[in-house]
């Protein structure tokens, strides 16, 4: 863990207690998170895009699943939502600052998915091995 992740724990009283059931972290993770919300913040990390260019980009995303990830994003002040007045109306979404500041978080993490993919699928194999007709997926 880094020194900051170490500082940033050692502040905050545990989640789950009577008196604080909830830090907001879980809250917060929900969002930055959540597969659709990742892949839209690593789309958007280029520049502004067009929802039909994200639907394209992002594989498997339905147009409605698209559409509530970016009200959230929206709400959550990490996407802005711009709309150009021409006939049609043309609507760009763009990182805010808040989202932008999130983008080298993704890439450390997708980093870290590449470099332990390996280990992980060994892992699994060794669990799935040892562990015969499971149904953990």
């Amino acid at each position: 863990m880094s020194l900051t992740h170490t500082e940033v724990t050692a502040e905050l009283e545990p989640c789950g207690k009577r008196e604080h059931p909830d830090c907001g972290i879980r809250d917060v993770l929900d969002r930055v998170g959540d597969t659709w919300s990742v892949l839209v913040v690593v789309e958007l990390s280029s520049g502004a895009r067009r929802f039909g260019e994200l639907q394209r980009a992002i594989d498997g995303i339905s147009q409605r699943m698209l559409t509530l990830t970016l009200r959230r994003l929206e709400r959550d002040g990490l996407v802005e939502r711009t709309v150009s007045p021409t006939i049609p109306p043309q609507v760009t979404y763009a990182l805010t600052d808040s989202g932008s500041s999130l983008t080298h978080l993704i890439r450390a993490l997708a980093d870290w998915s590449i470099e332990q993919r390996p280990a992980i699928a060994g892992a699994r194999q060794s669990y799935d091995d040892a562990h015969p007709g499971h149904s953990i997926r």
